[in-house]
């Protein structure tokens, strides 16, 4: 827990030098826990040994996409990034907890997500102004993960738990305040983000808590005052985005805006306290209670009926309104396709539609086993239709489908139903015996439901610290799941009477329980379940560990090739030998020695990475300038060619080849000042 709430400090653990390290702690962990406390397979749910059997088969399968993808070295990096999403849920499910324990890692998650989300409004009411535009540009909070999208997912994955959380009544009442005025404050903080993606997935998650999450009166009664909290600071906190983007000084609505979120924290988490203390205190009679429960169920009919009411009342036609989403959606102008209104409310133009296309062509054009993990990038750049360069196609669906074909899709829809069917099973046991692992098991589902409903139109796979937390609440949801043979959360599996049980049976240790053994038998199989977990573990670890070294060494180059180009040269070479997939290695080589004018040696090292990525546009627009620029006429146009083919809507490209056909040579320098504007202008 402590591993994902750092990486939600920084980045939300995107770059491979944050999550690559933090897999290794898990892969520690997962040992660690094999080795002290052994694992009873009997004990773990047939569903849940389901899922864990398909997640390692995907994770496979993205492993074999190396042999086919189009740029092995983002493909290694996803599979590796599909297998840390797999320890982590194994980690959390492999071991059975009790409500008291989970509740407690649940809550303490939760409310340490809500300090940090008290130190970014803190730290973004403080900021200069300067700074402001670095952490809210164009008046959408980044900070901390980068990307307002995951900023916003960040603080709503850890919204839902608390919520769901606070209304359990076997909960402290102090800590059933704390959890509600948390979420109002992490909603808040995501609402910094403008994130249209929040705010479709957000109505979704509501009708799926009130359709299959029991004792909906209670949720009801909980959500009132939670919703009542955001709303009343809600229009403070929207106001700083419409002074930030017309460039209005904020200073005094932003610390407006603040201290509401925080009074309306306080005001909600003290409300809910107090109501949890009247109901632990048990003040009102059975029948009284009866009565309450009643009233509040007619509230919530009524509430809805509101909503919806008054819903159609500010959609207007709501036909209308779905045409003009779809005609937005789909526009050819991208983000230029909304209206001028609020941001949440004027459209959904962006340009997911073209990428959604080009995902869906290559999965009609490899429907097997697909395109190879992370390997989307080439093919937008070669038939999207838009300005932007996306490395993903933004759904976690359209991923799995692309890029692993419908073999991956079957195996991760197997593996996420088993999962769901033993957190489905979690939430529903356990009534009489530990009733409260039933209301954990139902929070811990709450956030993994949003990441994968926010994830499904947008990019999250990628980011580690979203997606580990996300596997670790599946997890956690499948640990509370009641094996076949249990008596209750306590007791472990039913045992004969007068019999004791023994110690947990380590893998591949399995004593015979009757009659005598074969002579050397339990040995063999102890020594053979040894030596193969030590080797998928020293396995495991080099795959994590060599490419985290390689960018290690390449952040290190780029550092400090201006005062030392010789020492950067040498550690890249030690990058592309540690890494021998990526070509990432070979192309800053060669962008090094464009710079210092040394073409010989760049176009050696982008031949190189032509080796490891055949259809890298850069690298061969790079050759091509070169070859062009030393005279080698048919080899340019060949190279240039081939570039303008593999990126067709890029400018540069376009236009040095025809400077090469018109005959002209092109210039490497003034072609990497054009590289380098176009760069800056879409930052």
């Amino acid at each position: 827990m402590a591993l994902f709430l750092l990486w939600a400090t920084d980045q939300a653990g995107f770059p491979l030098t944050h999550w690559a390290p933090g897999a290794l702690i898990v892969l520690a962990l997962l040992a660690l826990a094999l080795v002290t406390i052994g694992i009873r397979v009997s004990e773990i749910p047939v569903a849940v040994r389901i899922a864990l059997a398909c997640l390692a088969a995907y994770t496979a399968l993205s492993f074999l996409s190396i042999l086919w993808a189009g740029v092995p070295g983002d493909a290694w990096e996803g599979a590796n990034r599909t297998l840390l999403y797999l320890l982590v849920f194994a980690l959390f499910a492999c071991w059975r907890q009790n409500g008291r324990a989970a509740a407690l890692l649940l809550s303490v998650w939760a409310l340490a997500m809500t300090v940090l989300a008290a130190f970014v409004a803190l730290h973004v009411a403080t900021a200069s102004s300067g700074a402001l535009q670095r952490l809210l540009p164009f008046g959408r909070l980044v900070y901390p993960t980068g990307y307002v999208n995951a900023n916003a997912a960040l603080w709503l994955i850890a919204f839902w738990p608390a919520v769901l959380l606070a209304r359990s009544a076997r909960l402290p009442w102090g800590l059933r305040g704390a959890l509600a005025g948390g979420a109002v404050l992490l909603a808040e903080v995501g609402l910094l983000g403008q994130s249209r993606g929040s705010l479709y997935a957000t109505p979704i998650m509501l009708v799926l808590v009130f359709a299959l999450v029991p004792r909906r009166a209670r949720t009801f009664a909980l959500l009132v005052p939670v919703a009542a909290g955001i709303g009343a600071a809600a229009p403070a906190v929207l106001r700083v985005s419409d002074h930030l983007q017309h460039g209005e000084v904020v200073a005094a609505t932003l610390h407006a805006a603040v201290g509401t979120m925080f009074i309306a924290a306080a005001a909600v988490g003290l409300a809910v306290a107090l109501a949890a203390a009247v109901e632990q205190r048990r003040l009102l009679s059975e029948p009284a209670m009866g009565r309450l429960r009643t009233a509040v169920g007619i509230c919530a009919l009524l509430t809805l009926i509101g909503l919806l009411g008054g819903g159609w009342a500010a959609a207007g036609d709501p036909l209308a309104r779905l045409r003009h989403g779809w005609d937005t959606f789909k526009s050819v102008k991208g983000y230029a396709a909304n209206g001028s209104g609020n941001r949440l409310t004027s459209g959904l133009g962006s340009n997911r539609y073209d990428f959604y296309r080009v995902a869906l062509d290559e999965f009609v054009a490899h429907p097997v086993a697909g395109i190879g993990a992370d390997n989307f990038q080439q093919q937008y750049l070669r038939h999207g239709r838009s300005n932007e360069t996306p490395h993903y196609p933004h759904s976690v669906e359209l991923r799995t489908l692309t890029q692993t074909g419908l073999v991956g899709c079957a195996l991760a829809l197997a593996g996420l139903a088993a999962a769901l069917a033993a957190g489905w099973r979690a939430s529903r046991a356990w009534r009489a015996h530990d009733p409260l692992a039933r209301d954990v098991a139902v929070a811990a589902l709450g956030g993994f439901a949003y990441w994968l409903l926010h994830g499904s139109f947008d990019w999250f796979w990628e980011f580690a610290g979203l997606g580990a937390p996300a596997f670790a609440l599946l997890g956690l949801t499948c640990a509370l799941a009641p094996a076949a043979t249990t008596l209750d959360a306590s007791s472990g599996p039913r045992l004969p009477a007068g019999a004791r049980a023994g110690p947990p049976l380590r893998a591949g240790a399995r004593a015979r329980r009757g009659g005598r053994a074969r002579r050397g038998g339990p040995a063999i199989g102890r020594w053979v379940g040894v030596v193969g977990g030590v080797l998928a573990i020293a396995l495991v670890a080099a795959s994590l560990i060599a490419p985290w070294l390689s960018q290690l060494e390449i952040e290190s180059a780029a550092r400090i090739w201006p005062r030392a180009p010789r020492v950067a040269y040498s550690r890249l070479q030690d990058a592309a030998a540690l890494n021998p997939l990526s070509d990432a290695a070979d192309l800053l080589a060669g962008s090094i020695a464009v710079r210092f004018g040394d073409l010989a040696l760049a176009d050696r090292r982008f031949s190189q990475a032509l080796a490891r990525s055949p259809d890298d546009a850069y690298a061969t627009l790079e050759r091509g300038a070169i070859a062009s620029s030393r005279g080698r006429q048919d080899a340019a146009l060949r190279l240039l060619a081939r570039a303008a083919q593999l990126q067709p809507r890029d400018p540069v490209s376009r236009r040095a080849l025809a400077l090469a056909r018109a005959g002209r040579r092109v210039s490497v320098a003034e072609l990497n000042r054009s590289i380098l504007a176009q760069a800056q202008q879409f930052r």
